[in-house]
């Protein structure tokens, strides 16, 4: 395929300070960009077909990536090859016309739709006399750019040096300095293994900062748990409208943003539910397809928030022509969390971008399944059903329905009764409520003492 012009008028946020990588973000005007797709050959036709438009929007997916980095995308070019080049990944002759679309265009930074070996790297940056970064350090660059706490600093920062590590060989002076006086360097270590054991103690350092975080955060999470309150997680493909879903239900003010992983930093806030209960509702990162897995390391801390819940919420971008696709790599990485057995509610968020007709074929499609509920965020269309299938989802804290007697008098029970439950009936008789009521568990062991046998 042959070169295609890509407009793009987003300007870049600026860059946090603790980044260590080169990225699009590295300078403050935009970076211009060629970004480079590899599709593979498939034999029958239809495979072959099905094949193509499957890469065609994988690369499509990285220009919103690209984007999202802060990066001006001056063209784009997909290559058909029968296998991958081990060396180069594309093959010499490629190279030559990729080096020839980035200087014709006057490009810096070429960004390559696959992961590449250290070996691939060094050879398509010299081959084409630029700078080339492959996905996963795209992905990384973007969650820099988006960490905003110090955990989530941190754990960007360990997969960027994990990241780095095998592919230091060749990168001259970059992250580099030099040894200054006695004890700097062993006994006759080089450049290159200095840089290495720096890197290796940083390491051990952040993965000790972010044990500390960890061990806070299941602190915090004991104190959470001493009010029994669950947890219910939203998990989703990033801009699947995770973020604008959770304003909606919590009115939090959570950043939100088309641009892809706008959110990183995890948000908790309380729900109250249409049966009186509390429930914690939790943001998580959004998931993407390949999402480097150290990464997913780095951020299993953040994670087990998802591990922690009581119901799932995969909310799914209903108005995606690829929905279905995301849907599976969001069921991946549940997978790899070990949680795809947790009780799950699927979301179908965005249902403001079909027309009418589509949404009555959704409602009919899905029948009377009680595992599918039809929303926007941005009108509030589906948000009550919503919260009434959370309720009858949270088997945590299960409602019980008694028949209290309460002295009149007694103020500080009787609001306990209407703050976590719903009365039923009540009248008085004797200088006594006589209520009749729907609790939590957890509220009705409180008020043993005014049960009527």
């Amino acid at each position: 395929m042959g070169l295609d012009e890509i407009d793009s008028s987003k300007t870049p946020a600026a860059p946090p300070p603790h980044r260590r990588m080169k990225s699009p973000q590295s300078v403050n005007r935009r970076e211009r960009v060629l970004l480079v797709g590899v599709a593979m050959k498939r034999s029958p036709r239809k495979e072959a077909t099905e094949s193509a438009q499957t890469d065609r929007d994988s690369l499509e997916e990285m220009h919103e990536l690209a984007e999202s980095a802060g990066a001006d995308i001056v063209g784009s070019l997909l290559q058909v090859r029968e296998a991958l080049d081990p060396a180069t990944l594309v093959g010499r002759g490629k190279l030559k016309e990729i080096r020839s679309a980035a200087e014709s265009r006057h490009v810096p930074l070429v960004i390559v739709d696959h992961d590449l070996t250290p070996v691939q790297l060094r050879n398509m940056e010299k081959e084409i006399g630029c700078r080339v970064i492959d996905r996963t350090q795209l992905i990384l660059d973007i969650f820099a750019t988006h960490a905003r706490t110090r955990e989530g600093q941190l754990q960007v920062e360990l997969a960027q040096l994990n990241y780095l590590l095998p592919r230091l060989a060749g990168r001259g002076e970059e992250l580099s300095r030099l040894g200054g006086g006695i004890g700097t360097r062993g006994p006759g270590e080089q450049k290159l293994e200095t840089d290495r054991r720096r890197i290796r103690d940083r390491v051990r350092k952040i993965q000790s900062a972010i044990e500390m975080v960890r061990r806070q955060r299941t602190t915090r999470r004991r104190a959470r748990q001493a009010v029994p309150l669950g947890m219910v997680a939203l998990v989703g493909y990033t801009n699947a409208g995770k973020s604008a879903l959770f304003n909606a239900l919590t009115h939090a003010g959570v950043l939100t943003s088309s641009k892809m992983f706008a959110t990183l930093d995890p948000t908790i806030r309380a729900v109250r539910l249409p049966s009186r209960r509390r429930v914690l509702l939790s943001d998580t990162v959004g998931f993407v397809r390949d999402l480097p897995p150290d990464l997913i390391a780095a951020f299993r801390a953040t994670l087990e928030e998802v591990q922690e819940a009581v119901l799932i919420l995969h909310v799914t971008d209903i108005s995606s022509p690829h929905h279905a696709e995301q849907d599976a790599e969001v069921s991946n990485v549940l997978r790899s969390l070990g949680v795809e057995g947790r009780p799950r509610l699927h979301v179908l968020n965005k249902i403001d971008r079909l027309r009418d007709e589509e949404i009555a074929a959704l409602r009919s499609s899905n029948g009377h399944s009680r595992d599918n509920v039809l929303t926007s965020a941005l009108t509030g269309a589906g948000l009550s059903e919503l919260l009434a299938q959370i309720d009858a989802g949270m088997s945590f804290d299960p409602l019980v329905r008694l028949q209290l007697r309460i002295p009149v008098a007694d103020g500080r029970d009787f609001s306990l009764v209407q703050a976590r439950g719903r009365v039923l009936r009540s009248e008085v008789i004797d200088g006594h409520l006589l209520l009749e009521a729907e609790l939590p568990q957890s509220a009705a062991r409180r008020l043993q003492e005014f049960v009527l046998k």
